[in-house]
Order: C-alpha cells, then structure tokens, then sequence
C-alpha cells in the first residue's frame, strides 16, 4: 500500500515537472522579444561605470532584479485569483513609466548635447560622487527591470492560466531565476568584452593561433564602444517599443487599428509582408514617444506648479 502511494506521488511529480518543462518552454518562446529589450536596456543601464566596478554594479543590480522577481511573483498569483481585472491597467501603467523614462533620457540628450562629450571624471563629479554615480545607475536600471520583468512575469502568467496553482507557481519560479541567469550573465559578459579583447590582444607569440587571437582581440577592443553606443540606441528603442507596446494592447481601438494598417501594408508589392511585420513595432515606438512626452510635459508642469 505505501509503495502504491509512493509511486503514486512519483507520478504526479513527474506529470508536474512535465507540465512545468513545457509551460517554461512556451514562456521562454513569448517572452524572448521582452527578454532582448530588457537585455539591451541593462546593458545600457549599467554602461559608464569605471572598468573595475562594472562586474558589482552588475551583479547589484541582479540581485535587485532577482528581489522585484520576489515580489512580482507572489503579487502576481494574488492579483490573478482576486483581481485579473487590475493585471492590464497595472501593466499600462509600467509601460508608460517606460515611456516617461525613455523620453526622459531622449530629452535630456537633445537639450544637454554637451553632457555627451563629458569625461567620467567630469560625470562622477557633476553627479556628486563615484558610489552616488553608481547607486543612481543600479536604480534605474532596477527601476526599468521591473516593468520588463512585470511583463515577463504577465506574460508567463497567460500561459499557465489555465493550469493547476502548483504548475502556475513552479513555472513562474522557474522563469523567474532562468531569466534573470540569462540577462545579467550576458550583460556581464557584454561589459567586460573590451577586458576579454585586452587579454587577447597582449597574448605572447608569434604563432599562427596566437596572431589570430591577438587579432580578435584587437577587434573586441576596437567594437566595444560601437557595441555600448549601439545597446544605448537600441536600449531607447526598446523602451518606446516595449511601453508603447503595453499601452497599445491596453488600449484596444488603437491596438486593432495597428494591426489593421499592418495587414494593409501587406497588400504591396514585393516589400508588403516584410514591412507589415515591422509596422506595428513602429507604431507602438511612435506612440510610446507621444506618451512619454506627455507625461513628461505633465510632471514638468505638476513640478512648476509645486514649486509656486
């Protein structure tokens, strides 16, 4: 009887760990466009950083990441078994902070050029301090992390909706720890390629495969910073993409209208299918920057207001 219910337990954890293998899965499949941004944004977020402080400041802000996750989780679970309702207008809500930030940095590059063509010195200095400088980098890029992880957290949600509360907690879990692995690992791996490149390219020798890795060395060196203004472009980008994306899927007249020009575009000649899969992305940049120049204009006038 007991070694019945032995492998009757047995199977059940089997069938479980099933269920969870093929849910992280589809997750891990819809969230991989979320999982990009949020790697681009943090490669950005943490750039600028003296070389010897880049590796801490990553793995500050993945702890920070892993502590939002802590909370997404649970408040996820919670607000889908009382309150489903509130999961999209709270989503809207971090996008258009997304938004905000996003214009933020765009405004601030456009009005303060000269901020650009400052040393790190110089930035340490005007911000105050080297540890203030890197505490005021690790919050915003938490900040940013967990709107994205939200939208993870949302998305991987969907998915196991409809499976058994046990399936819905590992999963989330699972997906959870595996993505924040992924991105910071990358990240840190992104931030030290020029120390790889420097190693490679100080190699000894005159060998054939010591010239050629002393060559990709040299190469590393020389990308890297094409590589960290590129992560800083596309990190802009994506927070447009991404908060103009939530928005849009809140706001469904606009996200229907989206997609109906989309499939309109499609119609052309030659280039339609290729640029109705790029349009929606457009529009949804487009609109996140009309709406992270409104808010920006609201709290602007909220703080000139304040201040009288």
């Amino acid at each position: 009887m007991a070694g019945a219910s032995l492998l009757t337990l047995l199977d059940d954890i089997a069938a479980i760990l099933d269920d969870v293998a093929l849910m992280s899965k589809v997750a891990a499949r819809k969230t991989a466009g979320v999982l990009g941004d949020d790697l681009a944004l943090n490669a950005q977020q943490v750039s600028g950083v003296n070389a010897d402080r880049e590796l801490p400041v990553v793995w500050a802000v993945a702890k920070g990441s892993l502590r939002n996750k802590c909370v997404l989780v649970p408040a996820a679970l919670l607000i889908s078994a009382f309150i489903p309702w509130a999961v999209t207008p709270l989503l809207m809500l971090g996008g258009l902070f997304l938004c905000y930030e996003g214009f933020e940095k765009l405004y601030h590059s456009m009005v303060h050029k000269q901020q650009e063509e400052m040393s790190h010195a110089e930035l340490v200095e005007a911000v105050g301090d080297l540890k203030a400088f890197e505490k005021e980098k690790v919050a915003g890029a938490i900040r940013t992390d967990f709107v994205l992880s939200a939208e993870i957290i949302a998305i991987t949600l969907g998915v196991v909706a409809e499976s058994s509360f046990l399936t819905q907690v590992v999963t989330l879990s699972v997906i959870a720890v595996l993505m924040t692995i992924g991105v910071y690992g990358l990240v840190a791996g992104i931030v030290k390629l020029d120390d790889a490149g420097l190693y490679l390219s100080q190699r000894q020798g005159q060998g054939g495969l010591t010239r050629f890795w002393r060559w990709i060395g040299g190469g590393l060196v020389n990308a890297a910073p094409y590589l960290m203004r590129g992560l800083t472009l596309v990190g802009t980008i994506a927070m447009f993409m991404v908060g103009g994306g939530i928005l849009t899927h809140g706001i469904h007249i606009i996200g229907e209208q989206f997609n109906l020009w989309a499939s309109l575009v499609a119609q052309w000649i030659v280039i339609g299918p290729f640029l109705s899969m790029l349009t929606p992305s457009l529009l949804n940049s487009l609109f996140g920057v009309i709406a992270g120049a409104i808010v920006l204009l609201l709290m602007s006038l909220i703080g000139k207001l304040g201040l009288k």
